[in-house]
């Protein structure tokens, strides 16, 4: 992935990277210092009018020299700056010093900085360099600034957010806009430190590509591979899918799932399992069909021609999901599992490892954080480190589930989804997710894009409901809308015949 694109997303070590490579070419680092800070004081422009008051918090680093020339370009433009220094400017040293010294306007002491006198601040202080918790002076002014009501526009990272992991070290800066370099880092996107960010602003300052595999979750990943049917087309085409049904009094999880399914445009959908659950399904389900089936039948149902994919555990219970997992994994058909499917393998992922290994075709787990933890106790690291080594540990698609959901394929390619809002905090939501998923696996999708396109229509859905939402709201037909907006560019409809009917 091309890191100018809006999708890419370089950690904190891949973006030194690409700057020490530029510079390695005989490229000015104080140039692009002055190309950064000419960014951050462009969006300032646009958040406070001409006169207004600015205040500048300047750290020890790059980010404090990112700041001193922001307030010199501000002040040129007619503002009054102050810059609030965090040390003093015998102390700093390269580019940070250079860009101080360019500085001629009011300094004064970072304790004594009142954030609630001015118009706008603009934390400088450490950005995605941060590896430590805020103390001293750092920490006071940031608890000053989250208690006045002075906006905040953040350079690179709210000072005290974890650039790679999200994570709050100590105290940060709630900010209202945040403006980063080159690409967007992990921890704009991962929670809690997307919730400081407020708007993220991408600026675009001159480096050139550099290879990364981790992008934002947004359909210009996945539009091209979105299935969209052609004029000859017929249901089993489109794709017949299977979801294993829980027991007659926890029918509700797999018929949601199958819903979903239905509505992501898999052409058939089956509900298979016991005589007495499919009497319940009936009940309620026209457009999606039956099959009675037990762990002795379930191979044959998977086997056949017309089932392009699968999901098991919604509502199956742990036992029966083991047994009709296990069933499903050696069909080598497209498959989803989630929910008792997954607690099923929690002591024997090495067996769910091989059992996958032995068939080479998209499977994809969908683990809530809970469920991750008991399957992969020993795995540390931030979110979107742990989603892609058990990835690779299972050879399995991996959507770890969240406000931030993490997409992560075992080859390495993650995507970190944004768009979910706390609407879809509720019972049987996840079981939807599922059924998305195994609706674009049973029309060809390759198990990453097909993950990933699922998380992003579960958000989108999900922010259209709005509040109070229920699962039951989530594959209904205000989705149609969604669709056809994804679809557009690939849809081109079939000519009318010469009497002018279709």
């Amino acid at each position: 992935m091309d890191p100018a694109s809006p999708l890419a997303i370089l950690t904190a070590a891949e973006m030194r990277a690409a700057e020490a490579a530029w510079f390695a070419a005989s490229h000015s680092s104080y140039a692009l210092m002055e190309t950064a800070a000419a960014a951050v004081a462009g969006i300032a422009r646009t958040v406070v009018a001409p006169a207004s008051r600015i205040l500048v918090l300047a750290g020890p680093g790059n980010n404090g020299g990112d700041g001193y020339v922001t307030a010199r370009l501000l002040a040129e433009g007619g503002y009054h700056v102050t810059v609030a220094a965090m040390i003093a400017l015998e102390n700093l040293q390269g580019d940070a010093a250079r860009a101080a010294r360019s500085w001629t306007g009011e300094t004064i002491a970072l304790a004594t900085a009142q954030p609630e006198s001015f118009d706008l601040v603009i934390d400088a202080l450490f950005g995605i360099g941060l590896v430590r918790p805020l103390a001293g002076d750092a920490a006071k002014i940031v608890a000053r600034c989250n208690a006045c009501p002075t906006p905040v526009l953040a350079i690179d990272m709210p000072s005290g957010v974890d650039s790679d992991t999200g994570a709050i070290l100590g105290i940060a800066i709630h900010a209202e806009k945040t403006v980063s370099f080159h690409t967007a880092k992990p921890g704009h996107l991962l929670v809690p430190g997307r919730d400081y960010c407020g708007e993220l602003i991408v600026a675009d300052i001159g480096l050139p590509s550099t290879p990364t595999i981790l992008v934002r979750n947004t359909p210009p990943l996945w539009r091209a591979e979105f299935p969209v049917p052609g004029a000859e087309t017929h249901k089993y085409a489109r794709g017949g899918a299977i979801i294993w049904s829980g027991g007659e009094l926890h029918t509700g999880a797999a018929r949601l799932t199958a819903r979903a399914a239905l509505r992501t445009g898999a052409g058939a959908v089956t509900l298979a399992g016991a005589a007495a659950a499919l009497r319940i399904h009936a009940a309620h389900e026209s457009a999606i069909m039956l099959a009675e089936a037990d762990a002795h039948t379930a191979a044959g149902l998977f086997s056949a021609a017309k089932c392009a994919a699968i999901c098991v555990g919604p509502g199956a219970g742990v036992e029966t999901a083991h047994v009709i997992a296990r069933t499903a994994l050696q069909s080598g058909k497209p498959l989803v599992l989630d929910a008792d499917a997954l607690t099923a393998f929690t002591k024997d992922v090495p067996a769910l490892a091989g059992a996958i290994a032995d068939h080479p075709r998209p499977v994809v787990l969908t683990p809530h954080a809970g469920e991750f933890a008991r399957l992969f106790p020993e795995l540390s690291g931030s979110k979107v480190e742990r989603a892609r080594a058990a990835a690779r540990e299972t050879g399995a698609v991996m959507v770890l589930k969240g406000a931030d959901t993490v997409i992560a394929a075992p080859d390495g390619r993650a995507a970190i989804n944004s768009n979910a809002p706390p609407w879809l905090a509720t019972a049987g939501s996840g079981d939807t997710l599922a059924g998305f998923i195994t609706g674009l696996l049973a029309q060809g999708m390759d198990g990453f894009h097909a993950a990933a396109a699922s998380v992003w229509l579960h958000g989108a859905i999900g922010a259209a409901l709005g509040i109070g939402l229920t699962a039951d709201d989530l594959a209904g037909p205000e989705m149609r809308a969604i669709l056809a907006g994804l679809i557009a560019n690939n849809y081109s409809p079939p000519p009318p015949s010469e009497s002018g009917w279709r």
